[in-house]
């Protein structure tokens, strides 16, 4: 009864400060009141609003600074992908279950990224996908090549996508890292992604969506039991 009463009392806290963050319009970058100041305000004991503020702090709401106190901060995205990755399960049907959601994700962008999609933006997907082939590393071929498909995910121009995809990075990297890992050569990978660049430079729907999925579906084979 007293871990609840105790728990009850920081979320009502946690509301609190939410409620003074809208009130005074506060934003990134902003300092809170300080742990004395929110206690008085609220009524509650320091140790109460020091438990808020942890809680804050793990959603990425706001981080401490020496000699400033508690800054708002826009983490909640690190913090939502690191809780998941902690969380999740990485089983083989977790990866295909992945696996599935860039399927459904990817090769339905074509529409969004026609409306979007700049000569920047293709150029900075080619650079990324050359220097996959330079890689010192397998672990460093996963990141171009994730970073390659999060740049395209981007230049959809949806930002709750993007933060989903973002969200799954740690899977997905693992996912991309074992085949990495097993392949001789990285030439396939950068092929196959230098034709999806062609098909979007030449707003191809039909070879975007025939090239990305022969991408996804070659990357299952390593994904073994």
């Amino acid at each position: 009864m007293n871990s609840n009463n105790r728990a009850s009392a920081v979320d009502e806290v946690v509301r609190q400060i939410r409620d003074l963050i809208r009130e005074r319009g506060l934003s990134v970058g902003d300092v809170l009141p300080s742990e004395v100041e929110l206690a008085a305000m609220f009524a509650s004991s320091r140790n109460t609003v020091r438990e808020a503020f942890r809680t804050l702090k793990a959603y990425g709401v706001a981080e401490s600074r020496q000699n400033v106190g508690a800054v708002l901060t826009d983490q909640h995205q690190n913090a939502m992908r690191d809780l998941f990755s902690f969380a999740m399960e990485i089983s083989v049907d977790a990866f295909r279950d992945i696996q599935g959601y860039r399927r459904l994700t990817e090769m339905n962008l074509f529409d969004l990224l026609a409306g979007h999609l700049a000569d920047t933006d293709l150029a900075e997907m080619q650079a990324v996908n050359e220097a996959i082939l330079t890689a010192q590393d397998a672990k460093r071929a996963s990141e171009l090549d994730f970073q390659f498909h999060r740049l395209l995910v981007d230049a959809a121009g949806n930002r709750t996508l993007s933060e989903t995809y973002g969200m799954l990075k740690p899977v997905i990297q693992r996912l991309i890292l074992a085949g990495k890992s097993q392949r001789l050569t990285l030439q396939t990978v950068v092929a196959e992604h230098r034709d999806i660049l062609q098909a979007l430079r030449a707003r191809d729907r039909i070879a975007f969506v025939y090239h990305m999925d022969r991408h996804l579906s070659a990357g299952l084979e390593f994904i073994s039991e």
